[in-house]
């Protein structure tokens, strides 16, 4: 095991538990920086880590400006001393009033949104106008993935013109994710990446022509993250996200982002129902259950473990190793997707220098907060 992962005393951890490891998430985020170049070009994504604290580490390295993509992570920016929140999601129904009630309680936060239909456009301009308040929108652009947005074009055009023309709302760019881009070969997501941005690039030209005020484009997530940050474009906002504690599937999926694990799950052996057979308390309630059964760990200390079951509450392995074991025993596990891992857990433990050093919440996994 890397001894950065050695801990002196795991006694007072009740498992299955997340821990991060002090030290690494600096390495990480000082990472960031370097590849971005300045801190001011960073945007990242808070859905990874969810914690006050993390923010404010980030915020003390000059990182002010924060993505979220719920309110109840926006409210925990805000909290955090984040000055400036985009919440990259499209507002309907509720969220519209919470989004009056977000300007109205952090009144010195400058805060943004995505929008891609005229209706919601509309019905948010009308709910901030009505108490003299405005919020700024960015348009959500589809660069390929199809999830959200629009291709760039005349409709987005119209849009973008709704917005400018419509009291309450403040035209604050464009934002462009493409978390499709998902090539190993760092030259070829480079090509991909840079299709779609060239058409970007027009488009931003062609409102600008109109002398539409096109002051920031949030681009991209953490796999495209270096290529954005290769471009010299005052007006890119680069928002990685994973690399804040990255994981095992990041790891495999991008070998050119080196990025060590800071965040990992101790689990502790309850049973060893066959000679080959490890039981851990590491069952789906404590490890993200969006990748096929059997794929959703990687043990650093045994290498052929494989994931034979599991349930809730429990995790069997089948390992060669099996006979190293007994109940009680601890192993750390690397997730395959950190983000919906540490929405699981109601805190993560901090080691620093080896030690247990603190419990951080992770204050927005919950929907909402207080707004």
């Amino acid at each position: 095991m890397d001894p950065r992962y050695a801990i002196d005393d795991t006694s007072r951890i009740i498992t299955p538990a997340m821990l991060v490891f002090s030290e690494l998430l600096d390495e990480n985020l000082q990472q960031m920086i370097e590849i971005a170049g300045d801190p001011t070009r960073l945007r990242p994504h808070c859905k990874t880590h969810k914690t006050r604290e993390v923010v404010q580490r980030q915020i003390q390295l000059g990182i002010l400006k924060h993505k979220a993509a719920t309110f109840a992570e926006a409210e925990m920016l805000a909290d955090a001393g984040a000055p400036d929140v985009f919440l990259a999601y499209n507002l309907v129904g509720p969220n519209i009033a919470r989004a009056v009630r977000f300007v109205e309680q952090f009144p010195n936060v400058a805060f943004s949104v995505t929008a891609d239909h005229v209706l919601p456009i509309c019905n948010l301009g009308q709910a901030m106008d009505s108490t003299g308040s405005s919020i700024g929108v960015l348009l959500d652009i589809d660069a390929g993935q199809h999830r959200t947005g629009l291709p760039v074009g005349d409709k987005a055009k119209d849009l973008y013109r709704l917005i400018i023309e419509t009291a309450g709302v403040e035209p604050q760019g464009l934002h462009v994710y493409d978390g499709h881009q998902h090539q190993r070969s760092r030259e070829e997501r480079r090509v991909a990446v840079l299709s779609e941005w060239e058409k970007v690039q027009q488009f931003r030209q062609d409102l600008e022509a109109e002398g539409w005020p096109v002051p920031r484009i949030v681009a991209g997530g953490t796999g495209s993250f270096p290529i954005y940050a290769e471009m010299d474009d005052p007006a890119i906002e680069c928002s990685p996200g994973t690399c804040v504690y990255n994981d095992a599937g990041y790891s495999e999926a991008f070998p050119d982002l080196v990025f060590p694990p800071a965040a990992l799950l101790l689990t502790r052996v309850i049973s060893r129902p066959t000679v080959d057979r490890v039981t851990l308390d590491l069952g789906y309630k404590a490890v993200a259950a969006d990748q096929p059964a059997g794929q959703r760990l990687v043990f650093p200390e045994l290498p052929d473990a494989e994931e034979v079951l599991q349930n809730e509450e429990h995790l069997v392995l089948s390992t060669s190793e099996a006979d190293r074991f007994q109940p009680g025993d601890e192993l750390l596990a690397i997730p395959r997707h950190v983000c919906p891992t540490s929405a699981l857990h109601k805190q993560v433990w901090v080691i620093q220098n080896g030690r247990l050093s603190d419990r951080w919440d992770i204050a927005s996994r919950d929907r909402w907060l207080t707004i």
